[in-house]
């Protein structure tokens, strides 16, 4: 099979990944194959391949927003029908064990691996999962914009959560990519009003497009006080602005594996008056299944832009120098416009 490997990290215009011939994987006890028909490029690729996030093991193959159809069932596993449309998402294993897992915070895990990263992801012509952590697709998607939900949407779903926005509160969001214009329309069918910050002019556009307030630029100031913010831009020097954004008592949220340094901040601007700031670390499977379930229902929209599975580096490419709005997706095989196969 096809697959694009990290061979050597570095920036991405050095071209730090190689399309190479693989063989195609064999699941393990209570795994199962997915013939993979599109794989999300998410900006944790990115970080992989240009090694701010050191890959776990050589050549590695990225991609955790995979949709496919189960083509194969190893011993004992039995949740999935052949044939049947599933999703493999970042989080690909918990122990179990641990008191974070017992408790029900499996995204705290002590030896947690991820798809794309710790194990092989979806750039590729197939993938295998636990059939445990693997998601059922909502019909009411098609592969191409099921793909970006299964990570772009429930991380940004899970920092909206953690942001603590209050009923019909208002809303600060900096950087709108794939996951913040997902996210952003959680928050508008929940009856929040939504302020854009980001440097894109394409991405304001499509901010208001989709029911934002208002659009500036990343530093521009909201137009009101902010009772919660997400950060999804993965540059540090945003979280102060985010802060000084906030009314008394707001909360900010930054969701992404890898953020530049934080400058220093100032207690009186960014801080008092109970402020707080939080981290968003991967997400548990009970986030997925609501998220999927709230996407559905709301009738989500999900702005993609496709790449055939050879120009994976091209999409990445693409990413890094902001020429993507929405979300960049991989068609690797003959997809589905959802439904029962």
């Amino acid at each position: 099979m096809k697959a694009w490997v990290v061979r050597r990290p570095a920036p991405i215009d050095e071209d730090p990944l190689a399309l190479v011939d693989r063989p195609v994987p064999e699941p393990g006890p209570g795994e199962v194959r997915v013939r993979v028909a599109v794989c999300g490029v998410c900006r944790t690729d990115l970080h992989l391949a240009e090694g701010d996030l050191p890959p776990r093991h050589p050549d590695v193959v990225p991609g955790h927003e995979v949709v496919g159809v189960v083509e194969a069932r190893g011993p004992g596993a039995e949740r999935f029908e052949v044939g049947e449309r599933v999703g493999i998402a970042w989080l690909r294993g918990t122990c179990g064990t641990c008191r974070f897992c017992r408790r029900g915070d499996e995204n705290l895990c002590l030896s947690p691996s991820f798809t794309g990263w710790d194990a092989d992801g979806g750039y590729a012509e197939h993938a295998v999962v636990d059939e445990r952590f693997a998601y059922r697709i909502p019909d009411a998607f098609t592969d191409e914009e099921a793909a970006p939900l299964l990570c772009a949407g429930i991380i940004g779903y899970r920092a909206l959560r953690r942001a603590e926005l209050p009923p019909g509160g208002r809303l600060g969001i900096y950087g709108f990519g794939a996951s913040a214009h997902l996210a952003a329309q959680v928050a508008l069918a929940e009856g929040a009003t939504v302020h854009v910050m980001t440097r894109a002019p394409e991405a304001r556009r499509l901010a208001l497009e989709l029911g934002a307030a208002s659009a500036g630029d990343t530093y521009d100031p909201p137009p009101e006080p902010l009772d919660a913010a997400i950060t999804f831009a993965p540059a540090g020097e945003v979280v102060p602005a985010a802060l000084a954004a906030l009314d008394r008592g707001g909360t900010l949220a930054i969701a992404g594996i890898h953020l530049t340094r934080i400058p220093p901040l100032d207690y009186a601007e960014h801080l008092f008056q109970e402020r707080q700031v939080r981290s968003v670390t991967a997400n548990t499977r009970r986030d997925g299944e609501e998220f999927l379930a709230t996407a559905a229902r709301i009738g989500i929209r999900v702005e993609t832009r496709p790449y055939t599975l050879d120009e994976a580096d091209a999409a990445l490419r693409d990413l890094a120098h902001d020429r993507v709005t929405g979300a960049a997706v991989l068609v690797a095989g003959a997809g589905r416009a959802g439904g029962t196969p």
